[in-house]
């Protein structure tokens, strides 16, 4: 797993509110198994329901069980599926090498998935980095889909915009590994000129402004903190954000709802004073994020929930589901229905 994390790549790390999941089965539904390409299953939870075809699509870390106890509220009018993305839950964990966990890749598992089960125009609603997922179908593909719902799902890993004031290392890295293999391309002069100017002028001294950010961040770290595990779900999760791809808008339907600012929980020893400072600081970066998104997708409904957890269909149910009812209700040209409150 990176040691280097941006604000967004944090977020779709973080744990669900009051604790660890629990991983257990605690909602009815069926399980099979898709397989993707040789050698890869996914595996594929099915709630049921008569309606329109809905995927869930969850965030780092995670397998689809985090929406146990969302999904039963959309089945009564929808036919409600979780997928877990390759290395997360019980679907297959391949190597994390040759592009297996690029942001094309994890969407074209979802389109694979999608043809198996012959689930035409479904509903795609994703949260954290399921974000990725969301926008590769998008833009490539975007008849593939009724509509897209972004739950805190739209960050850098979704839509990003590197003349924000506050850069992402993650971002940035990925995009100055590419520049730099570039250099090891036959070119002429002057295209060599060029890639030399920006990655002179614009790439390294972002990725500069990045690192000491992270340094910054890292001096509160102590010496002694463990490192992460080294498990094959790090490795996946590291691999992950190695691969991430810069995205702009998509050409669909888009509802995204956003926890604006992220509610803060008290850090041991931070005084009133600091506290305050880093929820103002947590309310600029992230509120220039989702202006950006939100004017990139100028054709997106945005929804801002103040100081909402970053699962916010668990902080915000009630919110999200009456905003999912109004958004999905504007799609009734390619569906029948609308989410009932439970």
């Amino acid at each position: 797993m990176l040691a280097i994390l941006s604000p967004d790549a944090t977020l779709a790390q973080q744990g669900p509110p009051n604790g660890p999941p629990q991983p257990a089965d605690t909602s009815p539904h069926t399980v099979q198994f898709v397989a993707v390409e040789k050698d890869v299953k996914l595996e594929v939870l099915d709630w049921g329901g008569s309606g329109h075809p809905l995927l869930l699509l969850a965030g780092m870390g995670f397998d689809a069980h985090v929406y146990d106890t969302f999904a039963p509220k959309l089945v009564l009018q929808f036919h409600v599926y979780g997928i877990p993305r390759r290395g997360f839950g019980a679907s297959s964990a391949p190597k994390p090498e040759c592009g297996n966990y690029s942001p094309d890749r994890l969407g074209d598992d979802v389109l694979a998935v999608m043809d198996d089960l012959r689930i035409e125009r479904p509903i795609l609603v994703g949260h954290s980095l399921a974000g990725e997922e969301l926008s590769s179908i998008g833009t490539r593909v975007p008849e593939k889909v009724a509509g897209l719902v972004y739950l805190d799902a739209g960050y850098s890993y979704a839509y990003y915009d590197p003349s924000l004031p506050n850069g992402d290392p993650v971002m940035d890295s990925a995009e100055l590994r590419k520049e730099m293999d570039q250099m090891f391309t036959i070119a002429s002069p002057r295209e060599r000129k060029v890639q030399v100017k920006h990655l002179l002028e614009e790439s390294l001294p972002r990725f500069e402004k990045d690192l000491q950010e992270v340094q910054k961040q890292l001096q509160s770290v102590p010496d002694s903190a463990p490192a992460p595990p080294d498990s094959s779900m790090a490795r996946s999760v590291g691999e992950i954000q190695r691969s991430v791809q810069i995205y702009k808008g998509v050409k669909c339907p888009v509802l995204a709802v956003f926890a604006v600012p992220h509610k803060l929980d008290p850090r041991p020893g931070m005084d009133a004073a600091s506290q305050a400072a880093a929820t103002a600081d947590e309310l600029a970066r992230t509120s220039a994020q989702v202006n950006a998104f939100e004017v990139g997708n100028p054709q997106a409904r945005i929804v801002r929930l103040p100081n909402a957890d970053h699962f916010v269909f668990r902080s915000n149910e009630a919110d999200v589901l009456r905003e999912m009812n109004a958004f999905l209700a504007t799609l009734k040209c390619t569906m029948r229905g609308s989410i009932k409150h439970a």
